[in-house]
């Protein structure tokens, strides 16, 4: 049974099973689904936000929103960035996947600090902000692994 650990809502933890699941799917070990839960709880808080620039997120299942440039969903992906489309970007699982790639072609991310491996996907302005949710994220990760 789901249940809410580190602080987290409902909604936020369905969208980190979402996340989850996402990484199992793709055969990742568990180390990817700390960065990727670590990475929105950064950009999102893990909640799947609408972006104020594009009317069109709204049409989709969102709880909020948010206004960083173009960014939408739970890793503020943008899509002039080529992440994908709004109504792609604003599916968990299809954001999460799209985090994944990008992570599997960090040479070497395993072995780096977890918010220096986030920062080469998400090329933010605060690349250490990451940090600060690694061990909350852990607590996440753990609790819907076992």
């Amino acid at each position: 049974m789901l249940r809410p650990v580190a602080g987290l809502d409902m909604v936020q933890m369905r969208n980190a099973q979402a996340i989850v699941q996402a990484g199992k799917e793709l055969g990742l070990p568990k180390r990817a689904y700390v960065a990727a839960i670590a990475c929105a709880m950064q950009e999102s808080q893990l909640y799947n936000l609408a972006s104020t620039v594009y009317a069109e997120s709204y049409n989709y299942t969102n709880q909020g929103e948010g206004s960083d440039h173009d960014s939408v969903g739970l890793f503020q992906q943008r899509p002039t960035s080529g992440w994908g489309t709004v109504k792609d970007l604003m599916q968990p699982k299809y954001a999460a996947t799209q985090f994944y790639n990008a992570l599997k072609n960090v040479q070497g991310w395993q072995d780096m600090p977890l918010t220096l491996a986030i920062q080469e996907v998400q090329v933010s302005a605060f690349p250490y902000h990451y940090a600060k949710h690694e061990t909350r994220a852990q607590q996440v990760v753990d609790a819907l692994t076992n």
